[in-house]
């Protein structure tokens, strides 16, 4: 049944905010394991370490950011069907991609050993960092269903806007993994292993508390009643055509953002270990940068999808509108905020002087990353809220066509400038080549 309500309840900017910045804290939470499996294998005294965590996480990067798509689709398509009011479909968003997820986990255990040999294979670290970053991975692999499955379980709670629900899930999974680095780093001198397993635990306890939010969920609760009669709706072979078909272009989307950056740390390889490591840790600033704006892309995505499942115009308008005003304020707000702090941000990821100096050498590229890319990061919310995703694959696409470019004929005089410079022209063409399918959105609000 269509839910009215929905299309007649237009947010304020404080109502945005409201929803922006607890999605921000949560979502910000991401590359906060990578960050601090990084800050706290910067302080042992062999950059090689650095190097393996570095090119461990790069990897499972690669093999959970192609699934990615599982957050975004789930909590889009979970804030459309509180727009149009449907909970057996309500309840579909969450099960479909649940099975893809434990099959796609259990996939890449099986095929761990083929994984590893071709990311360390296509990388080609030196060869003590390749041996750190193989104990890293072999470690953290087991964790790969519970890692997926938690992708999914976050975008429907993201979706019904369980905020205290999806806040406390990833604080808490954080925490704890901040709590095991440091027993098992500075305590127990396991060094890479240590990382690796508290990461790894502290997803799997993750999991099993989102499990536990979903069911004490309310949809959830209602749901279950009749669920004997509703669970056909999770196999309805049209909405799995819808899901995949907007998951494809999500996919490929997300393989344009893997290739620039294992290229990006292939060059950086290529550089040497010291330029690796302080390459790792911008690049570490750079995830927390682009996860803030993730957080606003959030809000403005359950916005499009509620406008999308009510048939609002109205709504659309105004979420486009709060997307605007509020990219520009953040961009601005962050490029000011760590072009003050850059230093001791640095300083906080190792104590190695030579890196810290080098990583110095090259933040300035960073002061310019949330203006080029914080339209990109946002409106990516707003079209995958109303699960039009053509859009992103085609200015993902283009994008990487012009950093290939870029890197190929700049980073040969310029080395690592040149390879920022070609970083910041992909973060700017995601930006402005999605920018222009803008005035497609309205006209697809009643489709």
């Amino acid at each position: 049944m269509m839910n009215t309500n929905i299309s007649l309840k237009l947010p304020s900017h404080r109502a945005y905010l409201a929803l922006a910045l607890p999605l921000t804290i949560s979502t910000i939470t991401t590359p906060l394991l990578g960050a601090a499996d990084t800050a706290i294998i910067g302080h042992l005294n062999n950059p090689a370490y650095l190097g393996g965590v570095a090119v461990g996480t790069l990897i499972f990067n690669t093999l959970y950011w192609l699934f990615g798509f599982l957050r975004v689709s789930t909590s889009a398509f979970t804030a459309q069907a509180v727009g149009s009011g449907d909970k057996d479909e309500g309840i579909a968003a969450l099960i479909r991609p649940l099975i893809i997820a434990l099959f796609i986990g259990m996939v890449f255990i099986a095929l761990q050993k083929p994984i590893l040999s071709a990311a360390l294979y296509f990388i080609q670290p030196e060869p003590d960092v390749s041996i750190q970053a193989a104990q890293y991975f072999i470690i953290r692999i087991w964790g790969a269903p519970l890692t997926l499955i938690n992708y999914v379980l976050i975008g429907w709670l993201m979706g019904l806007t369980r905020l205290k629900a999806t806040l406390f899930m990833q604080i808490f999974m954080n925490v704890l993994n901040i709590a095991l680095d440091l027993v098992f780093v500075q305590v127990f001198h396991w060094n890479v292993a240590g990382v690796a397993a508290a990461t790894l635990i502290a997803e799997g306890t993750a999991c099993v508390l989102g499990i536990f939010l979903i069911v004490r969920s309310q949809m959830w609760k209602q749901w279950r009643k009749d669920m004997a009669s509703r669970w056909k709706e999770w196999f309805r072979v049209s909405e799995w055509k819808k899901n995949m078909s907007a998951n494809g272009d999500l996919m490929i989307r997300t393989a344009c953002l893997l290739v620039m950056f294992n290229l990006f740390t292939s060059q950086s390889a290529g550089l040497g270990t010291d330029v690796l490591a302080a390459n790792a840790i911008l690049l570490q600033i750079h995830y927390i940068m682009a996860y803030f704006f993730d957080g606003f892309g959030n809000a403005s995505s359950i916005y499009a999808g509620q406008a999308r499942g009510a048939s609002s115009i109205r709504l659309m308008r105004r979420t486009l509108k709060l997307s605007w005003i509020w990219t520009v304020v953040a961009a601005l707000s962050m490029s000011f905020v760590y072009g003050w702090i850059k230093r001791p941000t640095i300083a906080f990821f190792t104590e190695h002087v030579v890196i810290q100096d080098l990583a110095n050498t090259y933040s300035h590229w960073l002061i310019w990353f949330p203006i080029s890319a914080g339209f990109g990061l946002v409106f990516y919310g707003v079209f995958t809220g109303m699960t039009i995703t053509y859009p992103i694959r085609n200015s993902m696409l283009i994008s990487l066509v012009l950093f290939l470019l870029a890197v190929a004929s700049i980073v040969p005089s310029y080395h690592n400038n040149g390879l920022w410079f070609s970083f910041l022209v992909f973060a700017l063409g995601r930006s402005v080549f999605l920018v222009l399918y803008i005035p497609h959105l309205i006209r697809k609000v009643n489709h």
